[in-house]
């Protein structure tokens, strides 16, 4: 492959990363729905770019899946505490009733997001494109100046929604000093984290053998990898059982149907149920079993239940739970088309 076919494909990969990062983590969940589906001009520059130079960021370190973490929670906190300010709001979306504010922040509904966006906004789509670019997995997309380019995107993109979509939803509201302050702080310190603190890997998908970075057959290893399928639903239901936790939906004011400080039952099962998922997929990616098949499993299961979650919670009509529906039934297809793919590139 000459170098300008290998740089053609790295702004291919950069410029897909930058579109599937909002429909995975917006309109995939039913926001907006598709009936609005012109509002996610709105998202694309501060997703788009913010994943774009995450990513950039991880592999020019030639850090690993715990780095792009730290710095999707960072990204979270970018846009829900300083963009939209949801974090600290005490009236937008109603979120300030979820469950009691610690220290100026909407609680709940901070230990929703941050994550959520770290797995959804990030981590989902830079695997979803790894897996369609497989040769570029361990490469920065982006030279310099597209570097430079993305990050003053990912800016203005705050900057918009700051002025466009708050002035309608949430107007008058600007989150206190203390506040602002400390979400900058948090943003700094993961980014340390991430990017100075955490060892690098010895490749960017730390865990996966070469073999398994090159084919979608298992490869061969000691530790024990339970089949795709079992990968699968094992992602969907925490993708599910996390979201249920604490959203309320169905009519509920609370995470959980819960009451009162009864809340804190189904943040503490959250909490834990994401700290048991780090450690079986961490436990299953070291093992040189681990295929790219595991991966598309994992991202796909829980891709599908945040859609069916979707259409749940937030579609409010029957035509949105039907246009929700066909979107995550074409979005199956798009998984098993990846799948297949990836199944055709092993046997040549």
């Amino acid at each position: 492959m000459t170098t300008t076919d290998s740089s053609g494909r790295r702004r291919w990969a950069a410029l897909l990363l930058a579109v599937i990062t909002p429909l995975v983590a917006e309109l995939t969940l039913g926001n907006p729905p598709l009936s609005q589906i012109w509002l996610m001009l709105l998202w694309v520059p501060i997703y788009g770019a913010g994943t774009v130079l995450i990513r950039e960021l991880v592999r020019r370190r030639g850090a690993g899946w715990l780095s792009i973490l730290l710095l999707g929670l960072a990204y979270g906190i970018v846009e829900e505490g300083l963009a939209l300010q949801a974090l600290s709001s005490p009236t937008l979306y109603g979120v300030a009733g979820w469950a009691p504010r610690i220290l100026g922040l909407n609680s709940a509904y901070t230990e929703l997001n941050l994550p959520y966006h770290a797995v959804f906004s990030v981590a989902l789509p830079i695997l979803l494109v790894d897996l369609v670019f497989p040769g570029l997995r361990d490469r920065p997309y982006l030279k310099r100046t597209g570097l430079v380019v993305t990050g003053v995107v990912f800016v203005l993109g705050g900057v918009l929604l700051r002025v466009s979509v708050t002035s309608f939803i949430d107007p008058g509201y600007q989150a206190p000093v203390p506040v602002v302050a400390g979400c900058l702080a948090a943003v700094a310190l993961l980014a340390v984290l991430a990017l100075r603190v955490v060892p690098r890997a010895s490749h960017p998908l730390p865990g996966v053998s070469q073999t398994a970075r090159r084919s979608s057959a298992p490869a061969t290893g000691t530790g024990a990898v339970p089949g795709s399928w079992t990968v699968a639903v094992f992602g969907g239901i925490v993708a599910f059982g996390y979201l249920a936790l604490l959203f309320p939906f169905g009519g509920a004011t609370q995470p959980a149907f819960t009451r009162g400080n009864w809340v804190v039952v189904p943040m503490l099962a959250a909490a834990a149920l994401a700290v048991l998922a780090w450690w079986l997929v961490r436990r299953w990616t070291t093992s040189g079993a681990w295929s790219d098949r595991h991966s598309l499993a994992l991202a796909g299961g829980a891709l599908v239940a945040h859609t069916a979650f979707g259409v749940l919670a937030n579609a409010a009509t029957l035509t949105e739970r039907a246009e929700l529906t066909a979107l995550g039934l074409v979005m199956i297809g798009l998984l098993a088309l990846l799948g297949r793919g990836g199944r055709r590139c092993a046997t040549t």
